[in-house]
């Protein structure tokens, strides 16, 4: 039987434009996503969420120490790697109520307070204030352990706005008006709206193994290592 040039021409390109099977490594990547569970580590819970997005949460719980990690992982061979950080996004702050404030006098003269937390959870440090009078006059500091920035104005001048971003960050400031009762008292308080930005991150990289029945950490003296990550057994 012949075949004509422009027949032949057509099964060709559509072999040519037909995927390639997927390699070993591809599909092992695409089956990763999903919810891991720490085994075989006494009085530990720990959990870990690999998402197909490419980010992950974990965390860790063990007698009063709860620890959490957010970030983005990858995969290299059959090493996955977690980098903890916070996926490019930025926290959001607010003003304090009035009924969450629990301030009984005004700021030392010549100091403006600015105090940053999250109501009844706790202070939030490392986030940079700057503080802006009404004459334009401006200065800047961080929170500190306690939530605390402070600095120093003349008595002339009069609060009006604060612009807070975390420390480091290259972010423009969010700006929030102080009210008036709190400028006269020198002294505001400011929200993050999202408590998980009060925690630090628990590591800054953690490698784990592809192993059969999950994910092993990868570092013999990391206490994990003698446990497995494992997906729940699927049910039937």
């Amino acid at each position: 039987m012949k075949i004509s040039l422009s027949c032949w021409l057509a099964c060709a390109a559509l072999a040519c434009s037909a995927p390639a099977p997927a390699s070993a490594a591809d599909q092992a990547a695409s089956a990763l996503p999903g919810h891991y569970y720490l085994q075989g580590v006494m009085e530990t819970g720990s959990e870990l969420l690999l998402k197909k997005d490419g980010t992950f949460e974990w965390m860790l719980s063990y007698g009063n120490t709860d620890e959490q990690a957010s970030g983005e992982w990858r995969i290299a061979g059959d090493l996955v790697t977690l980098v903890a950080g916070n996926g490019g996004k930025e926290p959001r702050f607010r003003l304090f109520e009035e009924a969450e404030m629990r301030i009984q006098k005004p700021a030392e003269a010549g100091l403006w307070v600015a105090i940053v937390g999250f109501p009844k959870v706790g202070p939030m440090a490392g986030v940079e204030v700057k503080f802006e009078a009404q004459s334009g006059k401006s200065a800047t500091a961080v929170s500190v352990a306690n939530g605390d920035a402070i600095v120093r104005m003349p008595a002339s001048e009069r609060w009006v706005r604060a612009g807070l971003r975390r420390q480091g960050s290259k972010a423009d400031y969010q700006w929030l008006a102080v009210p008036p009762e709190r400028a006269q008292q020198r002294i505001a308080a400011f929200a993050v709206t999202d408590p998980q930005w009060l925690r630090g991150q628990a590591f800054q990289k953690l490698a784990l193994r592809v192993v059969k029945g999950g994910l092993k950490v990868d570092d013999a003296d990391n206490g994990l290592a003698r446990g497995l990550y494992a997906k729940p057994a699927s049910k039937q």
